[in-house]
């Protein structure tokens, strides 16, 4: 689940080809080049996220002009894409994705989040400590840079500041959970010994491509600048959520976006945005519900057998409070992850024809976010590769982390879910670098819960305890359908989506408690994975009933990852071409 950030839930990925790769008409190789240059110097993080650091010494410009000059960038990107006619299948393709993602954009773009959303997975202090962990310091240039990057986040944060009163005057503004616990976040930064602040962890870090001097001058600004112009800034970031922000928040029963204006157009536009579909909220919630019914009923034959409980409260009782499913150690997490992921690393080459040469590890989420976050999430390989992609596992309250589940939540982050869907597309020699980046959720993260099932295909998981972890994570994306429409379009409170979570999962209540404020915060994100994992299983059932004999599933997940993400209408074309291919005698994709 990403991150991207994880998005969102995931992080971006590095793409190593240039913006226009595999593309044959001119037009559109102009157009691509075009867009993502605009893409990059609109994004100088992110731009070193990928590798180019032509802007390391940048902060994104979060400004409300900065917004609306992007803004109209999109929409005269989009009228030269829809002009782009007359093209080669691959390119079609090609134009098409970009046209949606354009299209998908500026739809919700009329929801200004900008002025008014924020969580405790994006906001404007998270937004700085993550600096260092996204900027790799290989020489005197890159730590002047860092620098140079800090010494801007005053202005980046009084921008934040500015956006969020625009919001407020316009009656957007979050919801009260949230911004508590913002505020909790930069206390707890704020009362940290040095040694201890995330802001500072850059200081931390080895630096053997400095010398001493360099090292030591580098350590000395960037502590110079979070002891004094930062933290200023964080406390006027803090005053103004406590409040301005704070007083006015959404409270109990008004934390959807029907409570804001133009909500429900804007969950419109979300929900098509993340689950790359028309379907409407009220479709969607019952498919949650369905779905539910379902995974239930298979829960109920695994638990008789493994626990002996014949009831579903009581299976959902037992597998959340009894304390020996439950780990104990920090440590016993991260190795049970690692352990994990070892496995499907060695049983991969039988599922899958084409493999990533990145590798994957597993690192615990940090200790300055741990409390606040959901249980895991993955970073990409380094963009020049000195670095693998991360699995990141939340280890905090031990207690709390169920073992039942901990397999099948590697094997979604990890092998065979995200790293190697985003690592192969990172590796594709012929996409164009936004076909390389594109965050598709229903496409990213319906792969990797159709992974969750495939595992078992695969014989990865340990046993039927495991197994049962593997549907109670099925309940999860599940209610999200459910949880996710009721609270933006139907009035659920906060309390009411967490009770629904409590009945129908096994999840613990701190870990429902982070997930439903993510929802809140993050609105349709939630409902590309169950939409997304339905659309792929179907894509498949269709492919082996047309096939008969000569379907080959080595064959079909190179066809779906060979694309890179994509909506799943487009992913089905494809699916669709290599089922014909195919039948005619052919093994090409």
């Amino acid at each position: 689940m990403l991150a991207l950030v994880l998005l969102m839930a995931t992080r971006p990925a590095f793409a190593a080809s240039p913006a226009s790769a595999g593309v044959n008409d001119a037009r559109l190789a102009a157009l691509l080049e075009d867009h993502w240059e605009f893409t990059l110097e609109s994004s100088p993080t992110w731009a070193t996220q990928l590798g180019d650091h032509r802007f390391d010494a940048k902060l994104d410009d979060n400004s409300a002009s900065a917004r609306d000059r992007r803004i109209k960038k999109s929409e005269a990107f989009l009228a030269r894409a829809r002009r782009v006619t007359a093209l080669n299948e691959p390119d079609a393709l090609t134009r098409d994705v970009l046209v949606r993602q354009l299209e998908d954009g500026l739809a919700v773009d009329a929801c200004r989040f900008s002025d008014w959303s924020f969580s405790a997975r994006s906001n404007a202090f998270t937004f700085a400590a993550d600096l260092g962990r996204e900027h790799p310091i290989p020489d005197k240039a890159a730590a002047d840079a860092l620098v140079s990057r800090y010494r801007g986040l005053p202005r980046y944060i009084d921008t934040e500041i500015r956006n969020l009163q625009s919001g407020l005057d316009d009656k957007l503004v979050a919801n009260r959970v949230s911004v508590e616990k913002v505020i909790a976040m930069i206390d707890g930064e704020l009362n940290l010994p040095e040694a201890e602040q995330a802001l500072l962890a850059p200081t931390r870090e080895p630096l053997p491509h400095l010398s001493e001097s360099d090292a030591a001058t580098f350590r000395s600004q960037l502590a110079s600048e979070v002891r004094g112009p930062v933290r200023v800034a964080l406390q006027r970031y803090r005053a103004f959520l406590s409040g301005d922000i704070l007083p006015k928040a959404r409270g109990e029963g008004k934390e959807g976006l029907f409570a804001l204006p133009n909500g429900l157009a804007c969950y419109a536009a979300r929900a098509r945005q993340e689950t790359t579909t028309s379907r409407t909220a009220d479709d969607i919630h019952q498919t949650g519900l369905d779905e539910l019914d379902r995974i239930h009923a298979e829960m109920l034959v695994l638990g008789e057998r493994t626990l002996g409980t014949t009831d579903l409260p009581g299976l959902l009782a037992r597998l959340r409070d009894d304390p020996t499913l439950r780990f104990t150690t920090r440590e016993e997490v991260e190795a049970k992850a690692e352990s994990a992921l070892a496995k499907a690393r060695a049983a991969i080459p039988g599922y899958f024809g084409v493999l990533p040469k990145g590798e994957c590890v597993v690192k615990a989420i940090p200790d300055h976010e741990a409390p606040f976050t959901t249980i895991a999430y993955y970073w990409p390989v380094a963009p020049d590769g000195s670095a693998p992609g991360v699995y990141y596992v939340n280890s905090y309250q031990p207690e709390t982390r169920t073992r039942f589940d901990a397999e099948v939540l590697a094997f979604h982050e990890s092998i065979p879910g995200h790293h190697l869907q985003i690592a192969l597309a990172e590796e594709a020699p012929a996409l164009p670098s936004f076909r390389k980046n594109a965050g598709f959720t229903a496409y990213v993260e319906g792969w990797a819960l159709y992974t969750e099932r495939l595992a078992d295909e695969m014989g990865l998981y340990s046993g039927d305890l495991d197994r049962l972890g593997m549907l109670g994570f099925d309940t999860w994306r599940a209610s999200r359908l459910v949880v996710d429409t009721g609270i933006h379009t139907m009035g659920w409170s906060r309390e009411e989506a967490i009770g629904f979570m409590m009945e129908n999962t096994p999840l613990a209540r701190n870990n429902i408690e982070n997930e439903v404020d993510r929802y809140i915060t993050w609105p349709g994100q939630a409902l590309g994975y169950k939409v997304g994992q339905l659309e792929i299983s179907r894509m498949r059932r269709e492919a082996e009933a047309a096939l008969g004999a000569r379907f080959d599933l080595k064959g079909f997940h190179d066809v779906v990852l060979g694309g890179g993400a994509l909506p799943l209408d487009l992913v089905e074309a494809r699916v669709r071409r290599w089922a014909a291919t195919r039948g005619a005698g052919s093994s090409r994709p």
